[in-house]
């Protein structure tokens, strides 16, 4: 592997999430990368809020990605890695991939599977390798 300056590891919370987040940081820490963290509230099924019910579910996501960003800050400051957070709402294969440019990410860390129950395993990854030329590395 290269020498890498920005990383962004997009996470669910999930497992493998997890350990994407751990390999992102030990990277950093070689490399002297920024770690930019990503939590995607997926608003494919529900759109933007609307109804109370709706609009009350994807405020207990984004109130989730808020405590697992947070987190990861937390584990990377205390090693001496700056991290980066995030939270939009979208698609998350759009939306991840819109965010590696937005920072020019050099590598993108993922893990093989999230949290998501609407779509196939690694549906979410397939869709950002479909859709970025970045280097992505798949935990």
């Amino acid at each position: 592997m290269g020498h890498y300056d920005t990383i962004l590891v997009p996470t669910d919370g999930s497992t493998h999430a997890e350990e994407a987040v751990e390999v992102a940081f030990r990277l950093a820490e070689t490399d002297d990368a920024d770690v930019h963290t990503l939590f995607v509230v997926d608003t494919r099924l529900y759109g933007e809020p609307a109804l109370s019910s709706v609009e009350l579910f994807l405020n207990d996501l984004e109130e989730q990605g808020h405590d697992v960003l947070s987190e990861l800050v937390g584990r990377g400051t205390e090693r001496g890695i700056d991290v980066e957070r995030e939270i939009r709402h979208g698609d998350p294969e759009v939306t991840i991939v819109e965010y590696a440019d937005e920072i020019d990410a050099d590598l993108l860390v993922m893990g093989y599977q999230g949290h998501s129950h609407q779509k196939s395993r690694g549906a979410v990854l397939e869709g950002v390798l479909d859709a970025t030329d970045r280097h992505v590395l798949v935990i």
